[in-house]
């Protein structure tokens, strides 16, 4: 038998490429085992700590803390904490802070998890799930002397089951979200806005008192008089200066009943100038919205499920197929026993009003029911498997001296339909939001809110699909910028510190010395990508 050995140059080639697969694997695994080390006593340290509660450190409360309502990011934390007291959540951030810059571990507070992109997420750090926190529990005040009663709660506390506490005494909160399963937390970082922010501001116009953690761990208790540089840095500060675990809500009598219209105009002008005419008198209407439909086939057939319509005959002809229409929504509180007072004093309001006649549908509902009302759609959307999609939603605050412009170029042209959510457009006053707090607003005595609050279905390359709307959100961002509009973005999300310079303008040097006092190690809310945690290695 004859034997064929190879060349020898193919023996050495073999044997050189076993040894670069062999140091290769042993290289990776060093590297492995010495971040392994790395990684194991971070969470050994933080075990140790005296907690009330407790933190989780399995895959599924992980997976769980990196996810949220926009559906587009997911940056999984290293632990969870389930706080019991608001003394577990500042041992944990004292304990990070006095790691120093060598950690590399940073802290998110998560509420009901309906940030848009990643904002609660904190990438191999420590997620806060705010809703463990259920100290203090919620007290209403109803005798306070000259001053209004109020209610204080956890911030990690619900916005609807705030409602249906501060109902057992007869009153509620002035301002509201049009959501209500959000935390108190995470709404007074923003602004909170909706249709009664023209009259009372945003929500966090109608706060008296925080209490704060910082980001040194620190608790302090602020008001605008007392420590009021921090009470004013953390409402609208996106999570940058403190977590939010306690708040005072200004409340005011509730009512029982809402009378909910809604009108249609075809003429941009006349919707504005009727929008900006009642947020400015004296005597309205308690809430006052609006939105935008394109496009959409049978729209009133749709609103009779909910609303009755005037006149029945004439909106049965109505046709929307192919249009551009406004639709001014509008609510008026009345009691029981007020019921011939109000349905007049509608009368009234409507008869100064230029909306197309045979659009006019009403209903009566409980306060409740109303303020609840996108919970409903939630409710039916979960049943059909269409809530937890994409939502790269796009808000704007968009000064009023511009809003025509951008209604020019954008409805009808970059946005040609309005199947893929709704878009809502109303006016607000800049008198009614507190300049010293750290919310970005237009330069105008009135402006509006435009929200693009539009879903994508998965895996769809079609005008309803992911690609398609953030192409959409990108051309108008970028019509915004080249006609310089002057508008800002409401839940602001950039990628660089020179976008954020851009968006806080004037503000930025304020934001930045907050920063620098309130969290000098960038420790709080890094899924904003406003700083960016300075680590150094010894």
């Amino acid at each position: 038998m004859r034997y064929h050995y190879p060349p020898r140059n193919n023996i050495l080639g073999e044997h050189n490429i076993l040894f670069l697969k062999s140091f290769t694997i042993l290289f990776l695994s060093c590297i492995a085992i010495r971040l392994n080390l790395c990684l194991s006593s971070i969470p050994s340290s933080l075990k140790s700590l005296p907690l009330g509660g407790h933190l989780n450190f399995d895959e599924v409360s992980l997976s769980h803390a990196a996810r949220d309502f926009g559906n587009r990011y997911q940056y999984h934390p290293m632990a969870v904490l389930q706080p019991e007291s608001v003394s577990d959540i500042a041992s944990t951030i004292k304990h990070i802070w006095l790691m120093g810059p060598s950690s590399h571990l940073t802290v998110a507070a998560r509420g009901h998890g309906h940030s848009l992109q990643g904002q609660a997420q904190a990438h191999g750090g420590v997620v806060i799930n705010m809703e463990s926190l259920k100290v203090p529990e919620m007290q209403v005040h109803v005798d306070v002397g000259n001053s209004p009663p109020y209610v204080d709660v956890s911030g990690g506390e619900l916005w609807i089951n705030i409602l249906h506490e501060t109902l057992r005494y007869g009153l509620a909160p002035r301002s509201w979200t049009d959501y209500l399963h959000l935390t108190v937390g995470g709404t007074l970082s923003n602004a909170g806005v909706s249709g009664q922010a023209f009259r009372h501001g945003p929500q966090i116009s109608n706060v008296q008192l925080l209490e704060i953690v910082t980001g040194t761990g620190e608790v302090v208790n602020c008001s605008a008089e007392n420590n009021g540089d921090l009470f004013h840095s953390v409402l609208g500060g996106l999570g940058q200066f403190g977590i939010i675990t306690r708040a005072r809500i200004v409340l005011e009598p509730a009512p029982a009943m809402v009378k909910w219209i809604r009108v249609l105009y075809s003429d941009f002008t006349a919707f504005t100038r009727d929008q900006e005419r009642l947020i400015s008198a004296e005597n309205t209407f308690d809430y006052i919205e609006g939105f935008v439909i394109i496009n959409r086939t049978g729209l009133l057939n749709n609103w009779r499920l909910s609303f009755n319509p005037q006149d029945p005959v004439q909106a049965s002809h109505f046709k929307s197929d192919g249009r551009t229409l406004f639709c001014l929504e509008m609510a008026k509180y009345f009691n029981v026993e007020e019921i011939d007072a109000a349905n007049q004093e509608v009368e009234e309001h409507l008869s100064r009003l230029s909306y197309i006649p045979s659009t006019l549908f009403s209903t009566e509902v409980t306060f409740v029911d109303f303020l609840d009302r996108v919970h409903i759609s939630e409710v039916k959307l979960r049943s059909k498997g269409l809530w937890d999609v994409p939502h790269p939603w796009l808000n704007l605050l968009i000064p009023k001296s511009q809003i025509h412009n951008f209604a020019e170029v954008v409805f009808g042209n970059i946005l040609t339909e309005t199947s893929n959510g709704p878009v809502l457009i109303y006016p607000v006053n800049k008198s009614k939001w507190d300049n010293r707090t750290s919310v970005v607003i237009p330069e105008e005595a009135i402006f509006y809110l435009v929200a693009f609050l539009t879903s994508a279905v998965p895996s769809s390359t079609g005008t309803d699909g992911l690609e398609h709307i953030l192409s959409q959100n990108k051309r108008i961002l970028e019509f915004c910028e080249s006609a310089q509009l002057g508008v800002k973005q409401y839940l602001p999300h950039y990628n660089t510190q020179q976008e954020w310079r851009a968006h806080f303008g004037p503000h930025w040097e304020t934001f930045l010395q907050r920063k620098s006092v309130y969290d000098p190690l960038a420790i709080l809310a890094p899924g904003q990508r406003i700083f960016q945690k300075a680590i150094t290695f010894s």
